[in-house]
């Protein structure tokens, strides 16, 4: 059965090898849970990596999920107070447009706002830019097909 481009993507953003490959510049590693494939609802991951100099973990729980059009994962442990980051997939002519939402706290009060302000709001868009031209790369050639082996 052939997939959909919209299930393509939606597969690419979900999987935990293709997130250690667009993550390669901080060292990203699962660890604990789900350590390769595609991730599903209440699945968790938890990842090593080294942010902004400092070599952290995070759990990551899969809590909301709806085949190929949304998901939602949530930190359960890590460095953040929360975070929550949603996953919305739709269709436009020949086009998958995909629309992150990520909302987070930074621990330490008014320190981590300061740092918010300063960097880490700016340090997060990035990471998610970058990861998602590599999702973008991966999804509009036939790359898709190393990470998505049946």
């Amino acid at each position: 059965m052939k997939s959909s481009k919209i299930e393509i993507v939606f597969n690419l953003i979900r999987n935990i090898d293709l997130h250690k490959i667009s993550t390669k510049s901080s060292k990203e590693q699962a660890i604990a849970g789900k350590t390769s494939g595609l991730i599903s609802l209440g699945e968790t991951v938890t990842w090593r990596a080294k942010h902004l100099g400092v070599t952290q973990k995070l759990t990551s729980k899969v809590t909301g999920y709806n085949y190929p059009t949304f998901f939602v994962d949530e930190m359960q442990k890590g460095a953040f107070k929360s975070f929550r980051h949603e996953h919305y997939l739709t269709v436009k002519g020949e086009d998958v447009i995909v629309k992150d939402i990520f909302v987070y706290q930074s621990p330490f009060g008014f320190l981590g706002k300061f740092a918010d302000f300063l960097f880490l709001k700016k340090y997060m868009t990035n990471f998610l830019i970058e990861r998602n031209k590599v999702i973008k790369e991966y999804a509009e050639s036939d790359k898709w097909k190393e990470v998505l082996k049946k």
